[in-house]
């Protein structure tokens, strides 16, 4: 089953790369709540993949929701089957309010330009309708919302309610299509995640030792922190327009590894890394991401403090 997973990333890299996008590097971390973060101009997508999307917690949907929230992005899955059987193609999935397409509708999408165009929902398929085609189109050829909600096998109520912007079962919408010889099924972006602000349940008090201490300290100086648990990056900083990518690592032996991995995912984000450590170290970045020690971060007077020593660190990194 991991092998399975292990090659459906491998060929929505592969998809993504053809579709120029600039895609992070493999980060081999399991228990994460993403394995690719793609960007390609404005768009940037965050995606998990699944074998089977049943898998897919409460817990991972949330964190997905807040990294949508914090970078600008759209999160989505990518699978291959849920407990009941395969995922069709052309079908737009959810769980926990995250988007699902199945590896045939991804590639379709990115490689033809081939939208999904159905919909899954509690009692069935749906389709969404171009509520005001529909309504010009109906009176247009004078026909009333009765007369309409006759063929449809529906209420008046729900013509009106089709014309403002509801979905409709698909056996309906095709006897609408069929009676006005009009099309009116419109396609699905399945990467238009609505971007409302996400709220986090976490406290600090859910966290110990320097973890806890670091966040504290971002807070105390201006910062906005947002704590992530399923992320190569142990939290989101946020103040103003800058945005940082906030690794914690108590433990030397890993610090290198973190680093690489968070300064890839802040290049395709095009935000701001950082990695806070709790020793002194004459190393001052790793490829690209600053290291900052906790005795510096407690020096800084305010966010300006801490963003100067990251663009001083990056700026001897170039040179």
């Amino acid at each position: 089953m991991v092998a399975k997973r292990e090659e459906l990333i491998s060929r929505i890299r592969e998809t993504l790369g053809k579709s120029g996008f600039f895609v992070s590097d493999p980060h081999n971390i399991r228990s994460i709540s993403f394995d690719i973060i793609a960007r390609r101009d404005k768009e940037l997508l965050i995606i998990k993949a699944l074998s089977n999307i049943d898998s897919l917690s409460s817990d991972d949907a949330e964190e997905l929701r807040i990294l949508a929230s914090a970078l600008t992005g759209s999160p989505m899955v990518i699978g291959l089957h849920s407990s009941s059987g395969k995922l069709d193609g052309g079908i737009l999935y959810s769980r926990f309010g995250i988007p699902i397409i199945s590896e045939e509708t991804f590639h379709e999408h990115m490689l033809e330009g081939v939208p999904p165009f159905v919909y899954a929902a509690p009692g069935g398929l749906y389709v969404r309708l171009d509520g005001e085609t529909l309504k010009r189109i109906r009176q247009e050829k004078n026909i009333s919302l009765g007369m309409l909600a006759e063929i449809a096998g529906v209420s008046r109520k729900a013509i009106q309610m089709y014309e403002s912007g509801m979905g409709a079962m698909i056996e309906i919408a095709a006897k609408i299509e069929e009676y006005l010889n009009e099309p009116i099924v419109m396609p699905l972006n399945p990467f238009s995640y609505t971007k409302e602000m996400a709220r986090t349940l976490r406290t600090f008090d859910d966290f110990k030792g320097l973890n806890r201490e670091v966040f504290e300290m971002l807070r105390e100086i201006g910062y906005s922190v947002v704590p992530t648990i399923r992320c190569p990056f142990d939290a989101l900083a946020s103040e103003e327009d800058v945005l940082l990518l906030t690794g914690i690592e108590d433990n030397p032996s890993m610090t290198a590894r973190k680093a690489r991995v968070v300064g890839n995912i802040s290049r395709v984000t095009e935000k701001k890394s950082v990695i806070f450590v709790r020793q002194e170290t004459s190393i001052e970045a790793i490829d690209g991401t600053p290291l900052i020690t906790k005795d510096e971060l407690r020096r800084a007077d305010d966010v300006d403090d801490v963003l100067e020593l990251i663009l001083q660190r990056e700026k001897r990194k170039k040179a």
